[in-house]
Formats: C-alpha cells, structure tokens, sequence
C-alpha cells in the first residue's frame, strides 16, 4: 500500500493559521514572526524555540511553526518580544564573487553572511530576504528586507519594476543593435519588453529593464552580438545605489513608498 504524502510543515502551519485573529493582526508561524521583528534570525530562533527558551501565551513552544500574531504574549529567555514589526530595507553594494544564496559550495561566501558582517548591531536580529537576484560575478545595487510582501512586489512580472544596469561589452554597439534592444527581442523563453538602452562608453551600454528573467541583461546584449564580460546594477526603480562596494544602509520610508512603490 502507498504511503501517504507527508503534509509539508509550512502547510501545517498555513492551515492553522485560519483560526481567527484580532482585527488588525497579521497571522503567522513563530519563528519567521520573530525573524521579521528583529528578535532573532529565522535559523536562530528555530534553534531557540526547539531548545525551550521561547513562551508564547504562557507556555513554553517548541514548534517554530506554531501560529502567532502581533497580540501573542510572546517571551525569550524570560523576556517579552514584541512581534509588531514595521516594513524595513537596506541597500547593498554587493562585490563580485558572492553569491545570493543561503550557502556557496565554493567557498566563497554568500550576500548574506557580508551582509551581517557590517550591519549595525539593531539589524542583526532581523531574518533578511534578497530582492530577487544578482549573478556571482555581477556587481552592484541589491535590495533586502524583513518584508517578503515586499520582495514579492519588486519581482512581480506584473509590477514592471525598471532596473538599470552597466554591461561592458565585447565589440562596439551600434545604433542598429541598441534600437533592436530598445524595440525588445525574442529570446527562447519568449519576446522581451521593450528596454532603454545607450552608450555609456565604446565598449559600455547602459540598458534599463521593466521585467527580470534569469541572465535576462546578458542574453540580450549576446543577442545582438555583444557578449557582456562585465555587469553592474546602479538602480532598482528610483533607488539608485550610492554607498561603497561591500557598504550598505537603510531605505528611508520614503524611498520604500516612492521610489519602490511599495505602499
């Protein structure tokens, strides 16, 4: 006889989730709750929570998966922790040779452990999510934040979010080729939207896309017969990056709202 599906644990915990919750409360499981409020990292509070040291409603909670909300009485080690939490993100300038990735079999280290490395001991405890992507050797602006609501807005296909980046090429453009990217062309996983695109050098473009496919930069400038051999991200939206390689700091509000459109 066939053994049943195991229910995956975050399904478990979606549909205990549906209990209802004070008006105005946001559902969610204990560990990503504590993550999001700036308690403790998600894989932290994980191992908090299964040794023991967190108290939800008076009790102690082993299953990082447990349904909470913001009225939870939640306690760390004794202490209460307050799981409100606001909608925060920091700009990195991200170096060649890290990945965005939870670990690099390489060895050469992940966007989140540089990340950790310099933010400011308030940030630390927060669970930070990458705004979509950036290939190992590109370089450049990449986004992060405590709000996966967030992420999914700035990776929408639907949310036509612009990104500009600089690709130094091999070859020199010509204006033939930068209008067939501004027109937008057909690739193997279908027509692009139409790009702005322009020289910045001789062997420089700046191309700027509503849409982010895998390696979507470099497959349209080797379509047109310029190979990239090096590519930098400057802006997401109205975010434009201006802290030092390997730097990082926080969006204001305003940036968030406008220059995101994140409301």
């Amino acid at each position: 006889m066939a053994r049943k599906p195991k229910t995956p644990r975050w399904l478990e915990a979606a549909r205990r989730r549906q209990a209802p919750v004070p008006e105005g409360s946001r559902a969610e499981w204990l560990a990503r709750a504590l993550g999001r409020a700036g308690v403790l990292p998600r894989s932290e509070a994980e191992r908090a929570i299964q040794d023991g040291r967190v108290e939800v409603d008076g009790r102690v909670e082993r299953d990082p998966f447990a349904p909470v909300h913001a009225a939870s009485a939640v306690r760390l080690d004794g202490r209460p922790c307050a799981l409100e939490s606001r909608v925060l993100a920091v700009m990195f300038h991200k170096p060649a040779g890290v990945v965005v990735h939870g670990s690099d079999p390489e060895g050469m280290g992940t966007v989140f452990e540089r990340l950790r490395d310099v933010l400011s001991p308030e940030l630390r405890g927060y669970e930070w999510y990458a705004v979509g992507r950036l290939d190992r050797d590109t370089t450049g602006l990449l986004l992060f934040t405590n709000e996966e609501r967030l992420v999914a807005h700035a990776t929408s296909p639907g949310t036509h979010l612009s990104k500009r980046y600089v690709a130094g090429v091999e070859g020199f453009p010509s204006e033939a080729a930068l209008q067939r990217l501004r027109e937008g062309l057909v690739l193997e996983d279908g027509p692009t939207r139409p790009a702005e695109a322009r020289l910045r050098g001789p062997r420089c473009v700046e191309l700027v896309l509503t849409e982010g496919r895998h390696h979507q930069v470099k497959r349209m400038l080797a379509a047109v017969g310029h190979p990239v051999h090096t590519l930098h991200r400057e802006a997401v939206g109205a975010v434009s990056l201006d802290v030092p390689e390997g730097s990082w700091r926080r969006l204001t509000d305003a940036e968030v709202e406008q220059g995101l459109g994140f409301r």
